[in-house]
């Protein structure tokens, strides 16, 4: 039998009543995060919406009106060769970087780790090259490996070999850019795989030593390698998203010419040199969309294989 009249504290339903340091503290909260958020719509929300929008229309830079042309961007992208051409170049260029990148730091890592009195002074030599702007280390290499006055061709003609047009020749263009990719990952990911070797107990490997594992790479493939799981995740991940945005290198090295156009070399040349800011953007957002999907993928996929 209901109760009519009955007061509302009486059948559970009241609404708390917030006394006014409950409402002050609210509003300094809300007053905290408003920089938070106002950053957050004025860099990331408010620009992807942007560039959402201009996706789908046949803007140009600088023009007073545009047509909306729905997905006729991203149709467009995958008829067009430059594009298919740079986005092979990048899948490449992510073959050889990826793996290279992080086998090669683990190695060197390893090296290090059991350095006493050296070890400060590789992981300091190893560490420059991240440290340096892409735009001048690719300079370097420019004079490296330029065909008649770089060392590296003066040491091939040494041996009697003719010189290498590493930066000219197609066939060569994208596996050596992707030898200096590699060069500029390694020391971070060395200094990654530092961190998560030092974190691994000593007990363990004692453990592993008593039970019959005698060598040191039995060791390393029953303890250190299973219990580098998550930092291996981690630069796989962030070397992969690096691989993917190469674009420094072939900017000063070739400037997409020889065929050696990638995935954001593109994308720039048709939004800043072409003004062809509708194609663009749709080229950013397969860019993302690439970028993303790699992402969770290796994620959802090293995860499983992960021991915490």
């Amino acid at each position: 039998m209901t109760v009519i009249g009955t007061p509302a504290a009486e059948t559970g339903k009241a609404r708390p009543h917030r006394s006014k340091t409950e409402k002050r503290m609210i509003r300094r909260g809300l007053l905290f995060s408003a920089p938070a958020v106002l950053l957050l719509l004025a860099i990331y929300i408010i620009p992807m919406i942007t560039l959402v929008g201009f996706s789908v229309t046949d803007y140009r830079l600088g023009a007073l009106s545009t047509n909306f042309i729905g997905f006729e961007n991203f149709i467009n992208a995958f008829k067009d060769p430059v594009f298919m051409r740079a986005l092979k170049n990048t899948v490449i260029y992510a073959l050889i970087v990826i793996p290279s990148g992080v086998f090669l730091a683990l190695g060197i890592a390893l090296l290090v780790y059991n350095r006493k009195r050296s070890r400060g002074f590789w992981e300091v030599a190893y560490f420059l090259p991240v440290t340096a702007t892409l735009v001048a280390m690719a300079t370097v290499w420019q004079f490296l490996l330029h065909p008649s006055l770089g060392p590296v061709n003066a040491v091939i003609k040494w041996f009697g070999f003719e010189p290498v047009a590493f930066l000219s020749n197609p066939a060569l263009l994208i596996p050596t850019m992707a030898l200096m990719g590699v060069w500029q990952v390694l020391g971070f990911n060395m200094i990654l795989f530092l961190a998560g070797l030092t974190a691994i107990s000593k007990d363990l490997h004692e453990a592993a030593r008593l039970d019959g594992a005698k060598s040191p790479i039995d060791r390393f493939l029953t303890v250190t390698w299973p219990m580098l799981g998550p930092t291996t995740m981690f630069v796989v991940v962030t070397t992969s998203i690096s691989a993917f945005k190469v674009f420094e290198t072939v900017a000063v090295l070739t400037k997409g010419r020889f065929g050696s156009e990638t995935l954001l070399f593109d994308l720039y040349l048709e939004g800043f040199e072409y003004s062809n800011t509708g194609y663009a953007a749709a080229l950013t957002l397969i860019f993302l969309a690439i970028v993303l999907v790699l992402s969770i993928g290796q994620t959802l996929h090293l995860e499983k294989k992960v021991h915490y």
